[in-house]
């Protein structure tokens, strides 16, 4: 399958989560852990702990800050509210799940693929002024950065560039779409539309 047409299907997907309904969603985090931890165990517990502040982050405004009924009546000033938990949790599920999506697909479809196939969907759009070769490459440089292979610390993007830096050449393989892709296309397009309506 073109790697284009799986990170749309994949965009389609992660658009929907946003939409599902909260009582779905432990189940759908449920089934993503499970084949993360299965099929791509590390890179997921990697970017998992890259998010926890985020995510405690996310669970403090919600829970303590969400006027509601409150868990610890004796104690009103520490309590966080029923409301502001669900909310919390119900948010914080949807960015693990974005998370785990992010995961599964990184590890079947590698980083040069990837931003190849970024490449491939964004090229219709530099007529426009879009640089897609720029933002492909940008997007590779990010996704080395979060998964921990890029050199340096953060600190060092602070510090002026050397004159002397060697760049290295970024590969970026361009597949043809066929007609196979532009069927799945099709079918996952109206799957997606569907389920949008639907919820």
């Amino acid at each position: 399958m073109h790697g284009g047409l799986l990170i749309f299907l994949w965009l389609g997907a992660v658009a929907l989560l946003q939409r599902l309904p909260p009582q779905w969603l432990g189940w759908l985090i449920l089934l993503l852990g499970l084949a993360s931890l299965i099929t791509a165990r590390e890179r997921a517990l990697r970017l998992l702990r890259r998010i926890r502040v985020l995510l405690l982050a996310i669970v403090v405004l919600f829970a303590w800050f969400t006027p509601g009924t409150l868990v610890i009546v004796d104690f009103p000033a520490l309590s966080p509210t029923v409301e502001g938990m669900t909310l919390a949790f119900e948010h914080a599920g949807r960015v693990v799940a974005v998370v785990l999506c992010v995961a599964l697909l990184m590890q079947f479809l590698p980083s040069e693929r990837l931003v190849g196939a970024l490449y491939a969907l964004l090229r219709p759009f530099e007529r426009m002024g879009l640089p897609a070769g720029r933002i492909a490459v940008r997007t590779l440089l990010v996704l080395e950065f979060v998964e921990g292979r890029s050199t340096g610390s953060w600190k060092k993007w602070l510090t002026p560039a050397k004159e002397e830096a060697s760049l290295r050449p970024v590969p970026m393989p361009v597949e043809p779409f066929r007609g196979r892709d532009w069927l799945i296309l099709s079918f996952g397009l109206a799957t997606l539309l569907s389920l949008w309506i639907a919820l």
